[in-house]
């Protein structure tokens, strides 16, 4: 469980995308020499991202790739902010989100795992690890998930957390309303 006082400390909800928003899988191609990257993301994570807008929560991803992947997924979603660094530094990327939104590293949750993502978990206030992250980030992180990266495990966090804060039951009756609005709309 993660603790309530520290769910409403949070200022910012962010994420690693391999491992995490995927299963870290890639598939890679080549059409007429243009290299394309295919990630797979799972439908009921973006759901998971999209309520935490719903009740006015910031989400960032944070990645040590450069993929147009991430920036599709990122814009679908309206992510707030997108970090993405070739060369796997994703600290950097990261401070430069706090410093532009004004929220201190003790403000935000990030989701992470695997070794790139140990100088974030380090340092944010809620360190989260999904199901199949590898021992080392499990032992450093406060919030353990049991689902895995691409499977689920962005949701189950989106839950946790926002149940945590006593904003669950606000986020999804929103969303339910918003399409029930949209149907009966259509049908007046």
């Amino acid at each position: 469980m993660i603790d309530s006082d520290l769910a409403r400390s949070i200022k910012l909800v962010a994420f690693d995308v391999d491992g995490v928003m995927t299963d870290g899988g890639i598939y890679l191609g080549d059409v007429d020499g243009r290299r394309l990257e295919f990630k797979r993301y799972e439908i009921q994570d973006g759901l998971g991202i999209y309520m935490l807008r719903l009740v006015d929560i910031p989400v960032a991803i944070v990645t040590g790739r450069v993929s147009e992947s991430v920036k599709l997924r990122a814009e679908e979603l309206r992510v707030d902010d997108v970090a993405q660094d070739p060369d796997g530094h994703k600290l950097s990327g990261f401070m430069r989100i706090l410093d532009r939104r004004g929220v201190r590293p003790a403000e935000v949750a990030f989701v992470g795992d695997d070794f790139p993502d140990m100088a974030l978990l380090r340092i944010v206030g809620l360190p989260v690890a999904v199901g199949n992250a590898v021992p080392e980030v499990q032992a450093i992180c406060r919030h353990q998930l049991t689902r895995s990266g691409g499977r689920g495990a962005v949701r189950e966090f989106v839950e946790d957390f926002l149940k945590a804060r006593g904003e669950w039951d606000v986020a999804w009756n929103r969303y339910v309303d918003a399409r029930s609005r949209l149907r009966d709309e259509a049908i007046a």
